[in-house]
């Protein structure tokens, strides 16, 4: 039988986490409950979770803190969890490297659903490697490939990590060249499961992208000022 994947629970408030918990535990995921920022630290070492669902508001160091401190050595999937609804904090959970954020008050079902769908495309991103699958799904320019079978991006002959949305993103722009989305239609595509956010999550993933691509000088990802993006083939 294969190990259960695990999930640290971040939240102060016990009763919450314990509810988590036992709906995660019935979907066979194994659990660990702690209940501020500096244990969530220690118990990230130590338990070596597979997935985090952080809440923001800690005793000692908040979520954020705690997602830079993860991010420092590792990609494991997070999901925040607030109940503070303002952009600004969905924003910043996004620039530190989350890969979802939940509004308290959550849908445990929807909860779980999440927590699947993270982990699910995680797994890829991580068993990505060498393919020889004809059918594999990729787009290719002067120095790029993105492969969405194996969700490895290719660039200059260096393999690129980004987190999966992230490749989606991309390899959806780039395999439709020239065409103008809305950050509506891209919020509806990339988060396809019923993600509750806003707009502004589209423009924190095309910063990311551009970042890390911006000596290419055969492509681009461009702004269509008042409509939205493109991948522009030059």
């Amino acid at each position: 039988m294969a190990d259960k994947q695990k999930i640290l629970i971040v939240d102060d408030d016990n009763n919450i986490a314990e509810l988590v918990a036992l709906y995660l535990n019935k979907e066979f995921f194994d659990t660990q409950i702690v209940n501020d920022g500096t244990s969530a630290v220690s118990a990230f070492k130590s338990y070596s979770p597979d997935l985090i669902l952080l809440d923001i508001m800690l005793p000692g160091i908040d979520g954020y803190e705690v997602l830079r401190e993860i991010r420092k050595t590792s990609q494991v999937p997070v999901i925040m969890l607030s109940a503070k609804g303002e952009t600004f904090d969905k924003v910043l959970g996004l620039e530190l490297g989350a890969d979802d954020y939940i509004n308290k008050p959550f849908d445990n079902k929807e909860m779980v659903a999440r927590v699947k769908a993270v982990l699910r495309r995680f797994t890829n991103t991580s068993q990505a490697g060498p393919s020889e699958n004809p059918n594999e799904e990729k787009v290719t320019y002067p120095d790029l490939t993105i492969n969405l079978t194996d969700y490895s991006v290719l660039y200059k002959g260096n393999l690129v990590e980004m987190p999966p949305k992230e490749l989606e993103l991309f390899y959806y722009l780039a395999s439709h060249p020239n065409q103008v989305f809305t950050r509506e239609q891209l919020l509806d595509r990339i988060w396809s499961y019923d993600y509750i956010g806003d707009t502004r999550t589209i423009d924190v993933h095309i910063k990311r992208l551009r970042e890390k691509f911006s000596d290419s000088h055969d492509w681009s990802i461009a702004t269509v000022w008042g409509i939205g993006y493109k991948f522009e083939n030059r």
